[in-house]
């Protein structure tokens, strides 16, 4: 039993560490919508349909619970010994304000592509050299996935996005893997991570399992530099540029695969595609794990903002993915639905391969 004093430093540890944080990124999120408003009253009409919804969309207050129940759900994984202190690796305070720096200097642009609808603009650039579906200004940002400051903006877009929440919701894929990894040695285990961006949930994993051989894959050579750089503190690990659609690994040589944040950014025919080749190098009784967005039906008092989310970003799948029926393509593929859990505005879906 964890000592009453143990237990009330760990947790001082953690609200010191996480409360700063949440607040850092609600301001830029605030400070955007503010920016975003006085672009709306000061630049011409838009002619852009207002983006528009009848379904339920939660108060503030509702959200701000929600993310206490996040934190909270961390916190007693934490005290459970699923996964230490959690060192969200920010950087320093210069490092902080460059990359914020970088998200503010670059909503003009993204308020531009969202009024005009522009969401091309990396595709004569590098046409060819990945599949059509990928060469877009996704979220609306400049580079799409393709520049190195689209790749050092990425991670404050998206805890901006969730108002510090991603770290948090990322770490709510470790408890489904610590039920297959615990008691097994680790420098004996394969992990595998699809479409692993900057690295942040392989950073969450090497915390737990800092010996564990693992592999980071990405379509994008910026992001997986970033990555590189984000994750030089640990070994055992290799990052590789390659598509999702065709693994280079054998067959039934993973332990785990994981995906956080990119199905709902897929094609149906792609994330097909990209399910079956994860299944694919999946042991027999190797395990899967999906996180990403609420889908249609999970939490009917935010079915506004999902219906919301596309007409404000450019998320051209989307709507396709908070419809799709991942149980059943999940059989298809030879994978059995174990469950799924609900993070915040997020989800974990948890596969087994039979």
């Amino acid at each position: 039993m964890t000592h009453p004093l143990a237990r009330l430093v760990t947790r001082a540890a953690y609200v010191a560490a996480q409360l700063p944080r949440v607040a850092w990124y609600v301001g830029h999120s605030e400070a955007m919508d503010r920016l975003r408003q006085q672009a709306l009253r000061r630049g011409p009409k838009s002619t852009r349909p207002k983006a528009h919804t009848n379904a339920p969309v939660p108060k503030r207050n509702r959200v701000f619970a929600d993310m206490r129940v996040l934190f909270q759900r961390d916190l007693a994984n934490v005290e459970a010994g699923l996964y230490p202190l959690p060192a969200d690796h920010d950087g320093s305070l210069a490092t902080l304000l460059e990359r914020s720096r970088l998200f503010f200097e670059d909503l003009p642009e993204i308020h531009r592509r969202r009024e005009s609808g522009a969401h091309s603009e990396v595709l004569d650039e590098h046409r060819g050299k990945r599949p059509r579906y990928y060469l877009q200004n996704f979220h609306f940002q400049t580079g799409g996935w393709m520049t190195e400051d689209s790749a050092r903006r990425y991670d404050t877009q998206v805890e901006v996005l969730l108002k510090g929440t991603a770290n948090a919701t990322r770490r709510q894929a470790l408890p489904p893997l610590h039920e297959v990894f615990a008691g097994r040695d680790q420098r004996r285990l394969k992990f595998l991570d699809v479409g692993c961006g900057t690295g942040r949930f392989i950073d969450c994993v090497k915390q737990v399992w800092p010996r564990l051989p693992a592999i980071g894959l990405d379509l994008s050579e910026p992001y997986v530099g970033e990555a590189r750089r984000h994750l030089r503190r640990w070994s055992r690990l290799e990052l590789l540029v390659a598509n999702g659609e065709a693994i280079p690994l054998p067959d039934e040589t993973q332990d785990a695969v994981t995906s956080v944040f990119m199905f709902h950014e897929l094609p149906p025919k792609v994330r097909r595609a990209v399910l079956g080749e994860m299944a694919r190098v999946l042991k027999p009784g190797g395990r899967l794990i999906l996180v990403d967005s609420l889908q249609r039906g999970d939490e009917p008092d935010y079915e506004g903002l999902l219906e919301l989310f596309p007409q404000n970003f450019h998320e051209p799948y989307f709507t396709s993915y908070i419809e799709e029926d991942f149980a059943t393509l999940a059989a298809e593929c030879g994978l059995v639905h174990v469950r799924d859990e609900p993070a915040f505005v997020s989800k974990v879906m948890v596969f087994d391969k039979r």
